[in-house]
């Protein structure tokens, strides 16, 4: 996985593969059409979509490595970096890739609201498993952006193919809730991981060696990327990760205001507030009342 290659431009990824750039900031990718390699840790520049066809080998992703099967979409976001571990062996790819920069997004609806696929920052185990009827759907609508890519550009083709990709990433949201669902077993498993971290985070010494919980910190203990973590608990419980962990710190601040022998000053640093007036606002804003006043009504 040495000699990193760089690719910054959709005609950059395009010539690699073999493919023609029809326009350069948007492409439907054959990868059957390039030429037979060995495994290469690869820099996008861009927004990539891969649909692999064929195992060939595990995607590596950061410093992990998962299963990269039949059937399976993968997102990247401008700036990651992945790659094919083939342990040394040439083999052919096979399958498409929608690569899309984002200076397209400009000035259209999807440019708005890119950054609420949040599965574009999901890591290792995350990828998407799409069943063979998910697949065509996938299929049909890389057809359809290929298909306004051939035609001549004329007044309608950016508003087309923003569209387009846009269905397309709204299928994938579909697809991943149902994937959640499929998956729940295992992911009430997370849950209870993330319960028992979370309780664990409060009886021992955290609070003042990180500071306050974060949602990247359990994400981290679980190994999985913030953004699945997040939707996972979203999904699961109807709350973001940020409301359940500061619904905890709540709880455990009821308990301790309840020991007269503590200082508030004292409740809010064995929380892991920097500043009392931080736990104050949080305190107030989620009960209603001021620590103070909570304190001095029971």
């Amino acid at each position: 996985m040495d000699n990193m290659l760089r690719f910054n431009t959709i005609g950059e990824y395009n010539a690699f593969n073999n493919n023609e750039t029809l326009h350069p900031l948007v492409s439907v990718v054959d990868l059957s059409k390039a030429s037979p390699r060995q495994g290469r840790c690869m820099y996008f520049g861009f927004y990539t979509v891969f649909l692999k066809d064929l195992k060939c080998g595990d995607m590596v992703y950061g410093r992990h490595t998962y299963d990269y099967q039949e059937g399976t979409l993968v997102f990247l976001a401008p700036g990651q970096v992945a790659g094919i571990n083939s342990n040394g062996e040439t083999y052919q790819p096979k399958g498409n890739a929608l690569v899309f920069h984002s200076d397209f997004l400009l000035g259209t609806i999807l440019g708005k609201h890119i950054n609420d696929y949040g599965f574009f920052g999901y890591q290792t185990r995350e990828a998407l498993h799409l069943s063979e009827k998910e697949r065509q759907i996938v299929l049909d609508c890389f057809a359809k952006i290929e298909y306004e890519l051939q035609r001549p550009i004329d007044n309608h083709s950016k508003k087309l193919i923003a569209s387009n990709i846009e269905l397309f990433l709204e299928y994938c949201t579909r697809f991943y809730e149902r994937q959640f669902i499929t998956r729940e077993h295992v992911h009430r498993g997370i849950l209870s991981q993330f319960e028992q971290i979370l309780n664990d985070y409060f009886i021992s010494d955290k609070t003042f060696t990180i500071g306050l919980p974060s949602v990247a910190y359990f994400a981290g203990e679980l190994n999985l990327s913030p953004n699945y973590f997040g939707d996972l608990v979203k999904k699961e419980t109807g709350r973001s990760a940020q409301d359940y962990i500061q619904s905890k710190i709540i709880a455990v601040a009821k308990e301790k205001i309840f020991d007269p022998s503590k200082s508030l000053s004292q409740v809010a640093a064995e929380l892991g507030f920097k500043y009392q007036a931080h736990f104050t606002r949080l305190f107030k804003q989620k009960i209603g009342f001021t620590p103070q006043e909570f304190r001095a009504a029971n």
